[in-house]
């Protein structure tokens, strides 16, 4: 359904730093820096068949976080939720809501962390057991 998700950054090497750490747990390598036409630089991580990209506004303005809005990655196990939470936060992201962990629910068992980039943009692990 997708083919892409975009963020914004007021300061795309710090963010560049945050996301190599932490897309890397999930096995993404080194993104592909692009400056469009009108100097604005842009990072692509490809993986597994999705593009996550990381922009400057393209408008000149500063980049905001979605209220409401949450990304959503996801692992391989509960222990890479806990990996990309804690590099995330080693590498400046802040961690939110409830600690790395199993939650049961009406959507079954997931083991979730949830976190913020040093933008703002508010990202969780998810692993679904099978």
């Amino acid at each position: 359904m997708f083919s892409h998700v975009m963020v914004g950054s007021n300061d795309i090497d710090r963010s560049k730093q945050f996301y190599d750490a932490v897309l890397g747990v999930l096995g993404a390598g080194e993104p592909m820096r692009n400056q469009n036409g009108t100097g604005q630089v842009r990072l692509f991580y490809r993986h597994d068949g999705g593009t996550f990209c990381v922009s400057e506004p393209i408008d000149g303005e500063s980049a905001t976080v979605a209220n409401g809005g949450t990304i959503g990655f996801k692992c391989s196990s509960p222990e890479q939720v806990r990996q990309f939470h804690d590099v995330a936060v080693a590498h400046g992201g802040t961690s939110i809501e409830d600690p790395p962990g199993l939650r049961e629910g009406k959507l079954g068992a997931l083991h979730l962390s949830y976190v913020r980039d040093p933008d703002g943009n508010k990202l969780c692990a998810l692993h679904r057991p099978k």
